[in-house]
């Protein structure tokens, strides 16, 4: 009964291997994480942050782009 029904896909990243080149298959797949950005997805769930300090954090971070963008404006070069 389950046969013929389409396998749900399945969420996530995936690398097939070709010609046993294992290295090239793990190349791949690293760049994939990094580029998806599971990794600061993982390290940003690894510890409990309150909310009081992650708005503090986003008021710094909005400071300090403001301040980057003045100063490229005020020197171009």
């Amino acid at each position: 009964m389950g046969r013929h029904r389409k396998e749900k896909e399945k969420k996530g990243l995936r690398v097939d291997v070709k010609h046993n080149n294992v290295e090239w298959a793990l190349k791949k797949l690293k760049r994939m994480v990094k580029d998806s950005g599971q990794m600061l997805e993982l390290k940003k769930r690894s510890f409990y942050k309150k909310p009081s300090a992650e708005k503090r954090e986003k008021k710094n971070m909005q400071k300090l782009r403001y301040s980057y963008q003045a100063e490229k404006e005020k020197n171009p070069y």
